[in-house]
């Protein structure tokens, strides 16, 4: 379980496909305090630690999970944002966020409004019902509020803090961003659909 407050922006150094991708993070986090099969959040997909150095891990990827979410754009270099599981007595400063991702969305404008940057984005039709004004969505592992929602688009907008700390400073048109509704949404839905 996650916040969606991302916690440091790791690399892709290497990548090797052998029946399941296995991927090399660099990060900023202490890996002495990371244990092997520990669950870390990578662009909001939960990864499960299958080895450690001094400054990075490594993860493996199921095929599933590649056909899930944006990670079959991954390269070396790419920058992805990390968060490590949840502990008891943290702070919840987002939202629950499972590291679970429901789908992909694509990015379709990107507009500057005064020194935050509001990005549309639009979501895959069978997810776009669960995204409303003023919900919370999880997009790349970051917990944000939505702004609008017209039809299958909705914006967001981004302050110059969060695309500091974040990989949201890079955001550019045409982008492939991994999607996790709010769990929230999903449940009050599923109770409409019953009643």
């Amino acid at each position: 379980m996650f916040t969606g407050i991302v916690t440091d922006v790791g690399t892709v150094t290497e990548l090797d496909q052998q029946g399941d991708l296995r991927a090399r993070i660099a990060t900023g986090y202490d890996t002495n305090g990371i244990d092997i099969g520990a669950s870390i959040a990578s662009d909001g997909v939960c990864l499960t630690v299958i080895a450690l150095g001094d400054d990075w891990y490594d993860v493996q990827i199921s095929a599933e999970t590649v056909s899930k979410t944006n990670l079959d754009t991954w390269a070396v270099g790419k920058r992805v944002n990390l968060e490590r599981a949840l502990k008891v007595g943290d702070e919840l400063g987002g939202h629950i966020v499972s590291g679970h991702v429901d789908g992909v969305a694509e990015v379709v404008a990107i507009k500057d409004e005064g020194d935050s940057t509001r990005v549309t984005l639009r979501a895959p039709q069978d997810l776009a019902r669960f995204i409303a004004p003023k919900g919370s969505v999880a997009l790349n592992g970051t917990s944000l509020t939505v702004n609008d929602v017209e039809g299958r688009d909705f914006g967001i907008n981004f302050i110059p803090h969060t695309k500091e700390v974040t990989t949201w400073g890079d955001v550019t048109v045409g982008d492939r961003v991994n999607l996790e509704i709010d769990t929230l949404a999903r449940y009050v839905a599923r109770l409409a659909e019953a009643s």
